[in-house]
């Protein structure tokens, strides 16, 4: 593709071959993968020998009777069991799929679902969790000496992915509302965005954020702010990843609008999961996109974990059916307003126990806490030792920056687990390291200067 704009309607072509690294354009359908495919729109007259498949007679779980939380039972017959327990399409059982992709027209009402799959067709697989989705898109994107952008600080667990590719992390800064447009902007402006498409330019291949609820900083992105970066990876051409697990973690409502639904050209990759909603151990997660580059990362899982176990998928397919869309988004609404109470909670903790030595911003989605401390510009010491100490563990603000060397003066506290009156003990004791840390830190410099003034 040419990668311009129709100058009527605005959509540009997207070349996903550039973005592709050597690997993953590599990869091409198994033979033996497409036969199953195939097996599965078959009628059941086909005889089926083409697969060593394992006799359906010699599993050992015939049913299964499932208790969910209002006291009703979800039953898996012997007919179920037998699809739970053989293999599945890389992609995922087809019912869920299906479930799934309805599910995302319906909140996200994607501009691309009636694409060609050329152009970016809206596809989707399952995943195991958010973070399978998450890994295949960089092991599909990245090579060696890449330049690609990340909203700082940013979630650890992509940044520990990214490392080890060998690719140039470079950190956009964020202020209180999340990823400064214009930020974004000064760090492209070494490259010319009618240079980006060329080979040579290196220019960034896409941006990586977590939009809602942000881990770790707990900022949504607004509308406006999401609209602005979009056009700036239209004129730069790059892929937006859009690693959204909180999304359904809105405080308030209407939920904001996600770069899936604002996306004409088919250049975000989103993740979801159902961790946060519905089960962490379930490993459901789903990734949506582009159908060229879905399809690439379904041909990875082919070769390395096949597919996401059978059992939790026709487990989440049971729910999602028994609840259809209504019901599903009344359960995440309930979830929402359980995090919106434990967030209250910390906060009032936290103006109770830390006005004064610590500044916050109200976060307005999520599970986390971002907090400034005040008088101290790194806080690994205070995380690990100080508190650690008072029995209290935050996580050291460090952890999230694409430098880890430079000092950080944040922490970051989750309110999913605690119960009120353990956040309420916890920031008591982290008020007390505080201040320890700042005194002691008062007392070195003190020693310090004496000593300077003996010499």
């Amino acid at each position: 593709m040419s990668g311009h704009s129709d100058a009527q309607t605005g959509i540009a072509d997207v070349n996903y071959s550039r973005f592709l690294n050597s690997v993953s354009a590599a990869r091409e359908q198994s033979v033996i993968k497409s036969l199953r495919v195939l097996a599965s729109k078959s009628h059941s007259s086909l005889i089926s020998m083409w697969g060593g498949v394992p006799n359906s007679s010699t599993y050992l779980f015939k049913k299964a009777s499932i208790t969910i939380y209002d006291g009703s039972v979800i039953e898996i017959d012997e007919d179920l069991m037998k699809i739970a327990l053989d293999y599945s399409l890389g992609q995922g059982i087809p019912a869920l799929v299906s479930w799934l992709k309805d599910l995302q027209i319906l909140v996200h009402n994607p501009p691309t679902v009636n694409y060609s799959p050329d152009k970016g067709q809206m596809e989707l697989c399952i995943t195991n969790g958010g973070l399978e989705g998450l890994s295949k898109v960089f092991e599909m994107l990245v090579s060696p000496g890449d330049n690609v952008l990340v909203g700082e600080p940013i979630y650890e667990g992509a940044l520990t992915m990214l490392r080890p590719l060998g690719c140039n992390i470079i950190g956009v800064p964020s202020d209180d509302q999340g990823i400064n447009p214009q930020a974004l902007k000064e760090v492209l402006s070494k490259w010319r965005p009618e240079d980006v498409r060329k080979p040579e330019s290196r220019s960034p291949k896409f941006l990586y954020t977590v939009p809602t609820g942000g881990n770790p900083i707990g900022i949504t992105l607004s509308t406006e702010r999401k609209k602005a970066i979009y056009q700036i990876a239209r004129e730069y051409d790059f892929l937006i990843i859009e690693d959204d697990p909180y999304y359904y973690l809105q405080f308030t409502k209407p939920l904001v609008p996600s770069f899936l639904s604002m996306d004409v050209d088919g250049r975000v990759l989103r993740t979801d999961s159902m961790s946060k909603v519905v089960s962490p151990g379930l490993r459901i997660g789903f990734l949506t996109g582009p159908k060229p580059l879905i399809h690439k990362a379904i041909l990875h899982m082919e070769s390395s974990s096949m597919h996401v176990s059978a059992f939790t998928q026709v487990m989440t397919s049971q729910l999602l059916y028994r609840w259809g869309q209504k019901d599903f988004l009344e359960h995440t609404d309930r979830v929402a307003e359980f995090y919106r109470l434990q967030r209250d909670a910390m906060l009032l903790s936290a103006d109770k126990w830390l006005t004064g030595l610590a500044e916050w911003q109200c976060p307005n989605a999520g599970m986390f806490l971002w907090i400034k401390i005040k008088n101290i510009q790194d806080t690994e010491n205070l995380v690990l030792e100080k508190a650690f100490k008072k029995e209290v563990l935050l996580a050291p603000g460090n952890s999230y920056l694409t430098d880890r060397s430079k000092p950080c003066p944040y922490v970051r506290a989750s309110f999913s687990t605690c119960s009120p009156e353990q956040i309420d003990k916890g920031f008591q004791s982290l008020a007390m390291a505080i201040k320890e840390e700042i005194t002691s830190g008062k007392e070195i410099n003190g020693l310090s200067k004496e000593k300077d003034g003996s010499q």
